[in-house]
């Protein structure tokens, strides 16, 4: 099985397998032009070169800066925002639903590292989808783990470190995130 079909199957792949060196340094490149671009470009030049960065239209809107490793394994749903400097690393799939907030600085990872150091250092790691349902709003600083799930309609508070699934519905804060109330 190519090591490309291994990560985003959730199985242990070779971190340093020249298809996937390849594709990141792409995702670099295509990151590198889209946080050049002046901020008169008109946002049909922005979409273009977010499409070819994912490999899908998107009406999402990224204010620049903006960093991930593929590119290709976020999916993104309509009317999506996200304000400075976020950041995906998307080994495996990251699924953003209908009218979710990022707010600065939020961080999204599915890249697992082995807790052993001797594994750590064969460049073998495994990766995790994260998935945002609808109206989500992720405040400035978040940082959502691999293999989380935060429920449709839910907010998670400013410099929250979200660790496990977040139900449908609720403010979750903190380190770790937990559920504060309903909403």
């Amino acid at each position: 099985m190519p090591e490309r079909e291994k990560m985003l199957a959730g199985a242990p792949y070779d971190v340093t397998d020249p298809e996937l060196t390849a594709a990141r340094l792409r995702a670099r490149a295509l990151c590198q032009r889209f946080n050049a671009l002046p901020a008169h470009t008109p946002e049909e030049e922005r979409r273009a070169l977010l499409q070819e960065l994912t490999g899908a239209a998107t009406d999402a809107y990224i204010t620049p800066p903006f960093f991930c490793d593929y590119g290709a394994h976020i999916l993104f749903g309509r009317s999506v925002y996200f304000n400075f400097n976020c950041v995906i690393l998307d080994c495996a799939r990251v699924t953003i639903g209908n009218h979710v907030l990022f707010g600065p600085a939020v961080q999204i990872y599915t890249a697992l590292h082995p807790m052993d150091a001797d594994e750590r250092r064969s460049g073998i790691e495994s990766a995790r989808p994260v998935v945002i349902g609808d109206d989500v709003w992720l405040g400035g600083g978040s940082i959502v783990c691999p293999g989380v799930n935060i429920g449709a309609g839910s907010v998670i508070g400013a410099g929250s470190v979200v660790t496990r699934n977040v139900p449908p519905g609720v403010f979750a804060a903190g380190n770790p995130c937990r559920v504060v109330r309903q909403l």
